[in-house]
């Protein structure tokens, strides 16, 4: 019996989004009754029908992925471009909840949450990244109370097959502050503009899922020639 986990942050009006990324804007343009009376249908008495809303937004609101294009400029691929063999497969939660605000995930962090779980990453493994930061989503803090990753490490999946992973903070790297503060800025992002790469941000529930053995649905939106799309992501735990 298989269960699936909701990885989806809700979006709505009043969510929390990255600095200078605006929330989407919901607005109901034709109401049930306008529908029926627009197109004639009151007079004959079906007066209640279909209803439609306005819906504006960020490409990096919620739930979604980046692409290559988000780095590399006009003329990279989108979201049209990511394989869709790279938005299912199998799942690998890595924890660093434990790590201080603001810090960045090296490679022997990675190398020694997977020691912790016995785990050894294959091809086109999806790798998540567990922050904790998602438990405060609504929250002010979501900007600032979550570590994030390194070039270096991110770098270090790529080379063991890994082509899509996942944070569940509001970004890939580490906070804003924290950039500034070591004069590292965009890092993780940054390795895009040389590798073939995709990341998740914005998940949540990670800790509904196992560590491993539990496939990962991530499939974006088709949006052509955005830098990023929104995603339902989905885990797929056989319990």
């Amino acid at each position: 019996m298989s269960r699936l986990v909701d990885l989806s942050m809700p979006v709505h009006p009043n969510m929390v989004t990255f600095p200078r990324v605006p929330p989407p804007v919901m607005l109901v343009y034709e109401t049930w009754e306008q529908f029926a009376e627009r197109i004639g249908a009151a007079a004959h008495g079906a007066t209640w029908l279909t209803a439609s809303y306005y819906v504006a937004t960020s490409d990096h609101v919620g739930t979604h992925v980046d692409a290559v294009k988000h780095l590399r400029g006009p003329d990279a691929p989108g979201p049209e471009g990511i394989p869709l063999d790279y938005c299912y497969s199998d799942g690998v939660v890595l924890d660093f909840r434990h790590l201080e605000k603001g810090a960045g995930i090296s490679v022997e962090d990675l190398q020694g949450a997977l020691k912790k779980i016995d785990y050894r990453l294959k091809e086109k493994d999806i790798v998540l990244i567990q922050t904790g930061a998602s438990a405060y989503n609504h929250e002010p803090r979501y900007l600032t109370d979550h570590c994030g990753m390194t070039g270096e490490a991110t770098r270090w999946l790529i080379e063991n097959g890994v082509k899509m992973m996942g944070t569940d903070a509001v970004t890939f790297d580490p906070p804003v502050w924290a950039m500034f503060e070591r004069k590292e800025f965009w890092e993780a992002h940054r390795v895009m503009l040389d590798q073939e790469y995709w990341h998740l941000e914005n998940l949540m529930n990670l800790d509904q899922l196992p560590p491993h053995g539990f496939k990962l649905s991530v499939f974006p939106v088709k949006w052509m020639g955005t830098t990023a799309a929104p995603v339902r992501a989905v885990g797929i735990v056989d319990d």
